[in-house]
């Protein structure tokens, strides 16, 4: 449908987490070595390397499926700072007892601890209903989180880890915050 519209957009991202193999499958179906995973009752830990990155060092993220979330911490190299403190991609998650399964729902939100919180891509989330890449009831799931994030870190002070606490989630992180 997108390319009939002439829209220039992508189908839905899908992202593997292999815990038996210890591998990540990105988006671009590259698959990458992790050097930790972790579940725990929230939802599963990964940190691995960013391979070949011209600017990312290292990725740490947590998938949390009663939210519908990814929260990324990503290190830059040497030389590159990055414009936020943590990333939310608004995902469905596919909890597996070895292998875990996201799809992206293209709304993301970076969050600048105690300062911000902007949304992002949402032309591309316009674009995938558009192109009826996404149905109606996933769109509004998407939008409700998004909505649900933006509102509570706003309450909490645009802090990340205040807001998760309201939800009995603390998270670990290899790299100290």
């Amino acid at each position: 449908m997108a390319a009939s519209l002439g829209l220039p957009i992508h189908p839905p991202k899908v992202e593997i987490f292999d815990l038996t193999d210890r591998t990540n499958t990105d988006a671009k179906r590259q698959v990458r070595p992790v050097d930790e995973y972790r579940v725990e009752p929230c939802g599963l830990y990964m940190a691995r390397p960013m391979v070949d990155h011209p600017s990312l060092d290292y990725l740490e993220s947590w998938l949390l499926p009663e939210l519908g979330l990814r929260i990324s911490d990503y290190r830059g190299r040497p030389g590159h700072s990055g414009n936020q403190d943590f990333y939310l991609d608004i995902v469905r998650i596919e909890p597996g007892e070895h292998r875990w399964r996201t799809i992206d729902l293209y709304l993301d939100v970076a969050v600048t601890q105690r300062k911000e919180a902007r949304v992002l891509d949402s032309d591309e989330f316009v674009t995938a209903l558009r192109a009826e890449l996404l149905d109606g009831d996933t769109a509004r799931r998407a939008m409700d989180t998004t909505h649900l994030v933006v509102d509570g870190l706003a309450r909490c002070d645009y802090d990340l880890p205040a807001w998760l606490r309201t939800f009995g989630i603390e998270l670990g992180w290899r790299h100290a915050k």
